[in-house]
């Protein structure tokens, strides 16, 4: 039997049949999660329009049809390769309201922020206000035209995914939009989202102070105010870097996790990895990149951080890792669900865009008028009084997103990727980074094959509070296993799927062609390009 080229075969670390995974095209090319998404994107580049406009359609149509991944009521950030330089750095991330009272919380008995059911847990939302920043600087179409797939699904319906349908029993009675719903395919409608994301396109007072935000209010019964709304909580700022394996890697710098993945690269180039990422030994290694390079990130993490400190220690972490046994690291330290895209267009434009509501539907509250989604972005927060992370009035939590670029030492586009996965993200990535970059494998070898991640048994957010208790959980097909626990690792064992991360990409060739892949883990995911 001839195994169907669009699906994965596990053998080892490998994807079998994963090359007819990689997509290739001319001038320009869409990486989702979700084909409807995908099939936007491109749309906007048949169009005329720019990555960034195909970014922002791609979006808002997961924004419709992925609630349980992202959408309006949750962050984004983004980073922008325009020209040769330096990609531009694009926070999104909200801030806490101004009735923010860690006092409060804690006087209720909570010693971290709630996960679900609390608008505490609930900064003001910034994707909207990162399309929007997005689109005054790189867009080309008008935005009315950008959002125009989206309300049309908003308003006429979509059919639910595989990985949607199994959460709308749960969040049916929390939101009438899901109530009629229970199976793949059944017909969704969102005409609340539809009026919101109409709001945005006449401009963002539309959206941030007309129903969207008078319900949030709302909700949050003193958590925000207006003057909190009409805040933008988009800014550029400048991106992080490191040179590994002869090509620089940007992603955004903190209240971002970014650094950790530059981190964990930096150590990971100076060890003496297998050439062959199924030997257990590149498994192993890499594993003990990122637990010297995440052991600190409670201490570290937070918004305005430097973590230059950080980054410069590669060298010292690195000397701590041994090739035959794990390193302890609990005394080292110093006294997902999320959505990636990614999109270039024929001018060059490249935007790698995460966009998140952190766990699942978020919060779970629910705006009332528009049925929109509010995320957990707060859970980030400490509720250790004078922790610099500390839960507050205007501050922004440390994130998980992780986007990420990559470029040649010339300042050419070299490639643009991401994944979803919480404090997994930068684990995943120095995986896939490191079978591009160092090991010469294709997009869609790379994406499709097995991962490890380091995990709690907790959230997937609370990986590094007791990082000698993290288990390297090791998908479905990998070989790493035996080696693994030969070398110290506690090691358990999870299926291939979702759990490991979507995480997409989009290469540029020496040729100039793109080469692009969806994560197979996504099942409707599509690299689609033109």
């Amino acid at each position: 039997m001839t195994p169907d080229p669009a699906l994965p075969v596990r053998d080892g670390s490998r994807t079998l049949g994963n090359m007819h995974n990689t997509r290739y095209a001319r001038s320009g090319m869409v990486s989702t999660v979700d084909h409807l998404a995908s099939r936007a994107g491109v749309a906007m580049l048949e169009r005329g329009g720019s990555a960034a406009d195909a970014a922002i359609a791609a979006n808002a149509v997961l924004a419709v049809t992925a609630p349980h991944m992202c959408g309006l009521g949750g962050d984004l950030f983004a980073l922008v390769h325009d020209g040769s330089g330096a990609p531009a750095a694009l926070n999104a991330s909200g801030r806490a309201g101004s009735g923010a009272d860690p006092e409060r919380l804690r006087a209720d008995g909570h010693e971290s922020m709630p996960f679900h059911h609390d608008v505490r847990s609930a900064p003001v939302p910034g994707c909207a206000d990162g399309w929007l920043a997005l689109h005054v600087r790189y867009g080309r179409l008008p935005l009315a035209e950008v959002l125009a797939p989206a309300i049309g699904y908003a308003t006429g319906g979509f059919p639910a995914s595989p990985l949607l349908a199994p959460a709308l029993p749960t969040v049916g009675p929390l939101c009438e939009d899901f109530a009629s719903a229970r199976s793949a395919g059944d017909l969704i409608r969102r005409p609340g989202v539809a009026r919101a994301l109409s709001a945005l396109a006449g401009g963002r007072d539309g959206f941030y102070l007309g129903e969207f935000g008078e319900g949030l209010l709302a909700v949050g019964d003193g958590e925000y105010t207006e003057d909190d709304l009409a805040r933008s909580s988009a800014e550029w700022t400048d991106p992080l870097r490191v040179r590994v394996f002869g090509h620089d890697v940007w992603t955004m710098p903190p209240n971002s996790q970014g650094y950790l993945l530059l981190l964990g690269l930096a150590v990971a180039e100076g060890l003496d990895l297998p050439a062959d990422p199924a030997d257990p030994l590149w498994a192993h290694l890499l594993v003990e990149s990122a637990r010297v390079a995440g052991h600190d990130r409670p201490e570290l993490l937070y918004e305005g951080a430097s973590v230059t400190a950080a980054l410069d220690s590669a060298a010292e972490r690195r000397a701590l890792i041994a090739p035959d046994r794990r390193v302890p690291v609990r005394d080292l330290a110093a006294a997902g669900d999320t959505t990636y895209l990614c999109a270039v267009d024929g001018d060059g434009m490249a935007v790698s865009l995460i966009q998140s509501n952190a766990a699942g539907f978020g919060s779970l509250v629910f705006e009332p008028r528009t049925g929109i989604n509010l995320h957990n972005r707060g859970i980030g927060f400490s509720l250790v009084p004078g922790h610099p992370a500390e839960y507050g009035p205007g501050r922004r939590p440390p994130h998980t997103l992780v986007p990420a670029l990559i470029t040649h030492p010339d300042g050419a586009l070299r490639s643009v990727v991401g994944t979803m996965g919480g404090d997994a993200q930068p684990q995943i990535l120095l995986q896939v980074i490191t079978r591009l970059l160092a090991c010469g494998q294709a997009p869609g070898e790379a994406i499709g094959a097995a991962r490890w991640r380091l995990g709690s048994g907790g959230t997937g957010f609370d990986t590094w509070r007791a990082p000698d208790e993290a288990v390297v959980e090791v998908e479905e097909g990998a070989p790493w296993a035996e080696g693994l626990v030969r070398r110290g690792h506690p090691v358990g064992a999870l299926p291939y799927g979702s759990a490991f991360g979507h995480a997409h990409l989009i290469d540029v060739l020496p040729s100039g062609v793109l080469a692009g892949a969806a994560d197979p883990r996504s099942l409707i995911g599509a690299a689609l390009g033109l």
